[in-house]
């Protein structure tokens, strides 16, 4: 392995413990850097440590970049061993103490500083994902609200309902229009974006279908297109024959999150999602059915890694990948208000372990980076191990033009 792939796998890594542990920093830090650039400013809460939510040392950026490339976003813990200080307008890490590296911050994308039509700003409505990628991506939470919580049975991991917005706490509105989505959506694309995902809690009376069906064609007459390049994240419905509409609205992918693997572990980590969809069996079948009708490397299938035993994890990843699915392994960052809050995650290395496998499923069943890239609503550690392979990241062009 040459230096410049090891150094971008050690640069990885650290960011994967920089989710996993959080970062700390002294308050105040930031005030300058959120001044000059307001769209720079975290507007979700995303913690481990209860107390920061109280203290006005919440006011920090969304993410900051690692030298070669990765964005990391901020998760604030006041124990992490990682923390960000600044010295005469210069950021750095250190671990322990220790200097690691300098940071930077990235550039937000300027639908951030845009408002739609009913003066809603854009960047309430749908969210940069792209982690500091050319290839860029938006994920549109339609509802911040889930019926789930209000039935008592919400997944263990989710924060969903939880999260508020940082000046003066205020809430984040709960539901955005169809109209309001094909705005940003329209003003993402035209800077670039080409990939899109629509997600959301459960919503009354499985309303789902018709919600998707008329924000597909909102965005598709709004862009003047038939294919927008779009996923629809949604649980399994009643009748699986409902998944045929939304490839017939104009859906490229589609999504189901599962979780965790097998029967014990659903009936317990998602209670509600057996109460609304149906048991792990029919979800299973959901999914097979999504292939046929969409074709493989074209359905998502999300897990909660870290909830389970790594063997239990991979017989899912395996069965999945091995029929076409486009897996995720989404480490599990115990969030404030979840069910699960306080509990710690697997260690870093077990993660580390976790993600690289998976990376060498997805390859081992055929599914290239362009599919991983359509059908995933984030960057996610498989684009970055993908491309450090194909030596295809800004880096190694960096390299090869010195």
């Amino acid at each position: 392995m040459s230096e410049l792939k090891q150094a971008l796998y050690d640069e990885l890594k650290l960011k994967l413990a920089l989710g996993l542990e959080g970062v700390r920093y002294d308050s105040g830090v930031f005030d300058k850097l959120i001044q000059q650039n307001a769209a720079l400013k975290k507007r979700e809460i995303c913690a481990i440590d209860k107390e920061l939510i109280t203290t006005k040392s919440y006011a920090l950026p969304y993410a900051f970049t690692l030298p070669l490339g990765s964005q990391v976003a901020v998760v604030a813990d006041r124990n992490s061993p990682y923390k960000i200080s600044e010295k005469d307008g210069v950021f750095s890490l250190s671990y322990f103490g220790e200097w690691i590296t300098n940071i930077g911050f990235p550039t937000p994308p300027a639908y951030y500083s845009k408002l739609t039509k009913d003066g809603t700003s854009m960047r309430e409505v749908g969210l940069d994902l792209s982690g500091g990628s050319r290839d860029r991506a938006i994920a549109i939470n339609y509802s911040t609200e889930c019926v789930l919580k209000e039935k008592g049975n919400v997944c263990l991991f989710c924060v969903r309902g939880k999260q508020n917005g940082l000046e003066q706490h205020e809430e984040i509105p709960p539901f955005r229009n169809p109209l309001q989505i094909a705005e940003t959506v329209e003003a993402a694309y035209q800077e670039g974006f080409s990939h899109l995902t629509i997600t959301g809690g459960f919503i009354p009376e499985r309303r789902e279908v018709e919600y998707y069906i008329d924000v597909a064609e909102t965005i598709k007459d709004r862009l003047g297109v038939d294919d927008f390049n779009g996923t629809a994240c949604i649980g399994a419905p009643q009748d699986i024959h409902v998944i045929d509409k939304y490839k017939e609205a104009g859906f490229r992918t589609i999504a189901f999150n599962i979780e965790v693997w097998n029967q014990q572990y659903f009936d317990i980590v998602c209670p509600g999602k057996v109460e609304m969809c149906g048991s792990f069996d029919h979800w299973v079948k959901t999914i097979e059915y999504a292939i046929s009708v969409f074709g493989k490397g074209k359905v998502r299938c999300n897990f909660v890694v870290g909830l389970q035993p790594k063997d239990v994890l991979f017989e899912g990843l395996e069965y999945f990948t091995s029929i076409g699915v486009v897996t995720v392994a989404s480490p599990w960052i115990p969030g404030l208000g979840s069910p699960l809050e306080g509990f710690r995650s697997p260690t870093v290395d077990w993660h580390w372990d976790v993600q690289i496998q998976h990376a060498q499923l997805l390859r081992k069943h055929g599914r290239t980076y362009e599919e991983i890239f359509d059908a995933c609503p984030a960057r996610t550690f498989v684009h970055d191990v993908y491309q450090i392979e194909s030596e295809e990241l800004p880096a190694f062009g960096q390299r090869k033009a010195v």
